[in-house]
């Protein structure tokens, strides 16, 4: 019988768990809160903002999607890296996602609890001020409950995890679809507001430094290959996934983008910032039963948005930590499966335990964009491996191959280089600042790892036996 620490993932999650998780994490609080401030930058050309970062997505999701099946092991871009880079490279590629996920967690906990506390004073407003009226201890505390709750119920069950998951992204999407089916009868909407594309003094270079700010919201596709090992048939299932979940993720991204430019205009939505989504579902939605207005539907949708997102980087985090504790880069304990349960337990209360620390301690928004930093240039990393794997193991069973090789991964390590050059130099000098610390903790462990012989296997117990005992 094999030890609890061999103990391999159950594959409980189908097709659609695993589109889920992607669409989960991807239609999260970013719809939302970034389409304002996305036509504040480009104008009405926020429209086309979202449709070339769905491209640029794209290319690094083929990437993705061939590395998936090519190599059906749950950690992601880091179980990808580890195949074809040096112990080092792929350590660092690790620990960057590891804490970009996290970083994530904590910046969707703290979106949940003011839209939480939004919801519940629209519906009672008598008893529950509004966000602006409640202290930041209170919605430390309601972030902080999104995280614990969640953790517990991933380190109890992976397919209760996926489950809620696909629960409370259908519940988003299907909010998401009102909207639009309202906005595009609305007597507001007029084609008109898009023409101009570049009015005044915007210009076309203005679509570049807001991709940078909208890319994080199309990071999620990349979250379904953590579960590589829980998804059924994962060759086939994993690749149609990400297709699935990034082809549904752009047509919502867009639709809900051109209605609410053509029903509040490209000026009022940017003026409204983060809160434009809900201005524009104010403008033209009807009252609803129970419900309320339509901003009132909208925050709910928020609600729904940052616990999915939430989830499926409690879900993503905890595997790169428990592929990276299997493959003897972080602590033992990180890759074992939990006797009774048959989850990562330890990854996941680890990785907790940063999420938990990043809400309480580190100022969240610098963090925020170190997190765009490390999703871009693990990408980079990702796809530069898919030319390496093509270089080294050319025979390699790759039930899917990404079309228009090598101009794929080459135009998508150019693409996410460019979007790069738009994050602030503080940001590139604290990811630089991770990195070394990075580096120093590999060292570390591997130092331990030196000085803690492995111990002996039972198969070389037994070759020389003690003398009067019988071999085996």
């Amino acid at each position: 019988m094999s030890s609890h620490g061999e103990r391999s993932p159950e594959a409980e999650l189908g097709l659609l768990d695993a589109t889920m998780i992607g669409m989960g994490a991807m239609i999260g609080a970013g719809i939302f809160v970034l389409t304002g401030l996305a036509a504040d930058i480009a104008g009405p050309a926020a429209i086309l903002v979202f449709a070339l970062n769905g491209v640029v997505t794209t290319f690094t999701g083929l990437s993705y999607a061939e590395l998936a099946s090519a190599i059906p092991k749950s950690g992601g871009g880091y179980a990808f890296v580890n195949e074809v880079f040096g112990d080092l490279v792929s350590f660092l590629m690790g620990w960057m996602l590891w804490f970009a996920y996290m970083i994530a967690g904590a910046l969707y906990a703290l979106g949940f609890a003011p839209n939480a506390i939004e919801l519940a004073h629209v519906y009672f407003s008598g008893a529950v001020p509004p966000p602006e009226a409640v202290g930041q201890t209170v919605i430390t505390g309601l972030g902080l409950g999104a995280v614990l709750l969640l953790v517990l119920l991933n380190a109890v069950s992976t397919a209760a995890a996926g489950s809620a998951e696909t629960v409370f992204t259908i519940v988003k999407v299907a909010i998401l679809v009102v909207f639009v089916f309202f906005g595009v009868q609305a007597t507001q909407f007029s084609a008109a507001e898009f023409q101009p594309l570049f009015p005044g003094e915007t210009v076309p270079t203005d679509i570049l430094p807001a991709m940078g700010l909208t890319f994080i919201a199309f990071e999620g596709y990349d979250l379904i290959t953590t579960v590589t090992e829980e998804v059924e048939n994962p060759r086939q299932n994993i690749p149609r996934a990400i297709f699935l979940s990034l082809g549904a993720t752009v047509i919502v991204y867009l639709a809900v983008v051109g209605v609410a430019i053509g029903t509040l205009g490209a000026d009022e939505l940017g003026a409204a910032g983060e809160t434009g989504i809900a201005a524009a579902a104010g403008n033209f939605m009807p009252e609803f039963p129970v419900i309320g207005g339509g901003e009132a539907l909208i925050v709910f949708g928020a609600v729904f948005s940052t616990l999915t997102a939430l989830n499926a980087v409690v879900i993503a985090s905890s595997r790169v930590a428990f592929s990276m504790g299997r493959d003897g880069r972080l602590l033992p304990s990180f890759g074992q499966i939990h006797h009774r349960f048959g989850t990562p337990a330890v990854a996941i209360i680890a990785s907790a335990v940063v999420m938990v620390g990043s809400v309480l301690f580190v100022p969240i928004q610098q963090v925020g964009n170190l997190s765009s930093l490390f999703f871009l240039l693990s990408f980079v990393v990702v796809n530069a491996s898919v030319i390496r794997l093509r270089r080294q193991r050319p025979n390699l069973n790759r039930p899917f191959e990404m079309p228009l090789y090598p101009f794929v991964p080459v135009a998508a390590i150019g693409l996410n280089l460019l979007l790069g050059v738009f994050i602030d130099l503080e940001t590139w000098a604290l990811g630089a600042g991770w990195l070394g610390l990075g580096v120093l903790t590999f060292y570390a462990l591997r130092a331990i790892r030196d000085d803690d012989p492995p111990e002996p296997t039972a198969e070389a117990e037994n070759v020389n036996p003690p003398a009067g005992e019988p071999s085996e």
